[in-house]
């Protein structure tokens, strides 16, 4: 094995190792962790925070930039399913309704 065969493999290791710890830390404890209410409240918004941040720039930027047009399936789409997320309050249903919109827009008519 050569060098780079043995770099390699020790990176893979080390990161294994440490996402391991990563998502084991909260389950080694016996006890439950101490935390303050304030803390405690604010990680129940965590999930929604971390996917808002991953889906918003999808919508509203094209290739690193904002959308110039109005004229791009994403944006109907989305008006679409947060209506209807308002109305039924049901994702899957939300994610059908942005897909029926969007897939049409953008393979039928091409924005």
């Amino acid at each position: 094995m050569n060098a780079e065969t043995v770099y390699g493999l020790v990176a893979i290791a080390g990161l294994a190792l440490i996402t391991l710890l990563a998502r084991a830390f909260f389950m080694l404890p016996e006890r439950e962790l101490p935390m303050p209410d304030w803390l405690r409240r604010g990680l129940k918004y965590a999930p929604l925070a971390a996917l808002t941040a991953v889906i918003a720039p999808e919508v509203v930027m094209a290739q690193g930039a904002l959308i110039g047009s109005l004229q791009d399936a994403r944006l109907p789409a989305v008006l679409c399913a947060c209506l209807y997320y308002f109305w039924q309050r049901g994702i899957l249903g939300t994610i059908v309704v942005g897909m029926a919109v969007y897939l049409p827009l953008h393979i039928g008519w091409g924005w």
